[in-house]
């Protein structure tokens, strides 16, 4: 049994017993990447990350794979793989498909959202509160994305959940690259707006919220800089790699 099985996370945990090597590397890079830990460009070596993680080339090619096709990883042939770096062009496309997608599963997420599931997004802004107060920007950014991310579990459209995962991480790149502020997390105070608007079935509100949010987080946006690399070892330091 590798080092990265023996390993186990509080996420890992929560995720039940039937998650897989594939399952955990994938979960550590797009964290990574939502944590901007990983920054646009960054590249992506499958030797060194075996290493890491402790499994076999093939795993790493796997979870890579699966980050391509939610285009947040580039994969070129011959050339290796790289944390995607969308030009501004890419990023307006993305930034409006965002848009789109956001208005539809707020609209939906009034309508369905549960107690429980507006209960976990309360959470989920407690601990963005938290992170904030620490200056843990890393850890604020995940779980700002985490909360988009489950607002779009609460619209009950599992087609728009998987969608909104992959541009909850794409955005987080444009972020990374393009952000004209220190302060790169959405803001709590917002967050609480929306599910308060949530909570009370209040589809208008929600959606016009959601309008003003996004615009928030655009408006943040300069979209001429460059982006910085970091190395894949300080990366995943957090990862212990244990030899059976």
């Amino acid at each position: 049994m590798t080092g990265l099985m023996k390993k186990n996370t509080k996420k890992d945990k929560m995720l039940g017993p039937k998650q897989t090597q594939d399952d955990i590397v994938y979960g550590h890079i797009f964290d990574a990447i939502l944590e901007q830990r990983l920054p646009p460009g960054t590249k992506l070596s499958e030797e060194a990350m075996g290493e890491i993680f402790g499994v076999s080339r093939t795993i790493i090619r796997r979870a890579l794979l699966r980050l391509s096709v939610e285009q947040v990883v580039s994969t070129r042939p011959n050339r290796g793989s790289i944390v995607a770096s969308p030009t501004v062009q890419e990023a307006l496309q993305i930034l409006k498909a965002r848009e789109v997608m956001e208005l539809a599963i707020i609209e939906l997420a009034a309508v369905h959202a549960t107690k429980e599931q507006i209960a976990k997004c309360r959470a989920l802004v407690s601990e963005e509160h938290e992170a904030i107060a620490q200056g843990d920007t890393g850890r604020s950014i995940r779980l700002s994305g985490e909360f988009h991310i489950e607002l779009a579990v609460m619209a009950n459209n599992i087609p728009l959940a998987s969608f909104q995962r992959s541009l909850v991480s794409q955005s987080s790149l444009i972020i990374a690259l393009y952000e004209s502020s220190k302060h790169t997390n959405c803001s709590f105070d917002e967050h609480t707006q929306l599910l308060d608007a949530i909570e009370a079935g209040d589809k208008v509100r929600a959606v016009a919220m959601m309008k003003s949010h996004l615009e928030h987080i655009k408006s943040k946006l300069k979209l001429d800089d460059d982006n910085p690399v970091n190395d894949l070892h300080a990366v995943f330091s957090n990862v212990v790699k244990k030899k059976a």
